[in-house]
């Protein structure tokens, strides 16, 4: 392993060198089930022969276009993921590289909505104790949990964090007076794959279409099919059963399978907010990962393979309540939180090591005792399986 890295992470002792489907091979060509998706981003696996021409083919014509100007498969990949996303409300697109980039494009359309129609004083942001939105000084800022937080201040001001599923506290919170936008995640994943309640929501959506607070999704983990909808929102109803809209969705992770790629949406409301020079990234609507983000739409956002991807996860949970070691388990569909009995690291350095056997499981964890499971979603059957059968073994 190299040490001219900054010592940022906490990282496991194993280096790869190639993938293959659901597998990673090391340097000495051992080879590790992947359970993690490099953190819910190789939704497809690794090497996806699709993924891999439409790249290789994108490559031979173009790397870059500045958004001087626009190119014809970025617009092709706008246009697919506004039309994937218009059941949530969503009508116009904004590209960008990554989900802390998303969120930040999604805090500043809240601001300026709120500033154009209320004047100056009106621009909170409130999130949920628990969440995660990235790790720039403004969305740690909107990230509700205080170990993230340690040595970076002072914060950007202007949010508030508050219990999420407590509707008294969000009913405090949304004042009309000073705040802008509500910004949840549908399931909460890096603090333990933790999903909002059907309550919280729709009393969410409520309030904020009652008092023009933005309600603004972050998907970035739990959208483009981890859930086993498209988006996670769309698995939450308003009492009238009609699917929640949002103001504002954030994506990012796997929306280009493995290739840096994220996407502010917005809707009618803010969908016209922005206007020419308030926003702008050099390497956002990469012409190499708008190819890859067409094939991870045009694979995922079909009805029979999100199907499948609740199949699969009901498939994993099942088996897994059956160990006496694990405590609870948390789950929509290939988002799977784990509370076991002991702590998680040594459970993920144990499933690398393995005594050297074939293969090694590659696990995340979210807290001391919490396993996170993020297979890809072309998993087969056989091989959540084998992945049971290490990880049963293990625990």
């Amino acid at each position: 392993m190299s040490n001219v890295f900054m010592d940022t992470y906490n990282r496991l002792p194993v280096t790869f060198t190639r993938g293959e489907g659901v597998y990673l091979f090391d340097i000495n060509g051992k080879k590790y089930l992947d359970f993690g998706s490099g953190i819910a981003v190789n939704v497809l696996g690794h090497s996806y022969p699709p993924l891999v021409r439409a790249v290789s083919e994108q490559a031979a014509k173009y790397f870059h276009v500045c958004n001087y100007y626009q190119s014809d498969v970025s617009c092709a990949f706008a246009e697919k993921l506004a039309e994937a996303c218009a059941p949530a409300g969503m009508k116009k697109v904004f590209l960008a590289n990554s989900g802390a980039e998303a969120n930040e494009g999604a805090c500043k359309l809240a601001r300026k909505y709120s500033l154009l129609k209320y004047g100056t004083g009106r621009h909170t942001i409130v999130t949920l104790k628990g969440s995660f939105h990235g790790r720039t000084i403004t969305t740690l800022s909107a990230t509700g949990q205080e170990k993230f937080h340690r040595d970076f201040g002072p914060f950007t001001p202007g949010f508030m964090h508050i219990q999420g599923g407590s509707v008294e506290e969000l009913e405090k919170a949304l004042d009309e007076k000073t705040v802008a936008g509500l910004l949840i995640e549908a399931v909460q994943g890096e603090s333990g794959i933790v999903p909002q309640t059907q309550e919280f929501i729709r009393e969410a959506a409520r309030l904020c279409a009652q008092r023009d607070i933005l309600l603004i999704f972050d998907e970035i983990q739990c959208g483009l099919g981890r859930t086993g909808t498209f988006l996670g929102l769309e698995q939450y109803k308003d009492e009238a059963g009609n699917q929640i809209k949002a103001d504002i969705v954030t994506l990012a992770k796997g929306l280009a399978g493995g290739i840096p790629a994220g996407a502010v949406l917005a809707g009618e409301k803010t969908c016209d907010i922005f206007i020419k020079g308030d926003h702008g990234s050099t390497f956002g609507g990469n012409p190499v990962a708008a190819a890859a983000g067409l094939v991870v739409l045009k694979t995922v956002n079909d009805p029979a393979f999100l199907s499948e991807i609740s199949r699969k996860g009901e498939l994993l949970c099942c088996a897994l309540k059956e160990n006496p070691k694990v405590k609870q388990i948390r789950a929509k569909g290939l988002m799977i939180g784990i509370d076991i009995e002991g702590e998680a690291r040594p459970l993920l350095e144990a499933a690398i090591a393995r005594a050297n056997k074939q293969p090694g499981l590659l696990m995340l964890c979210a807290g001391a005792n919490t396993l996170r499971l993020l297979p890809p979603y072309i998993i087969s059957d056989s091989e959540i399986e084998q992945g049971l059968l290490i990880m049963n073994e293990l625990l």
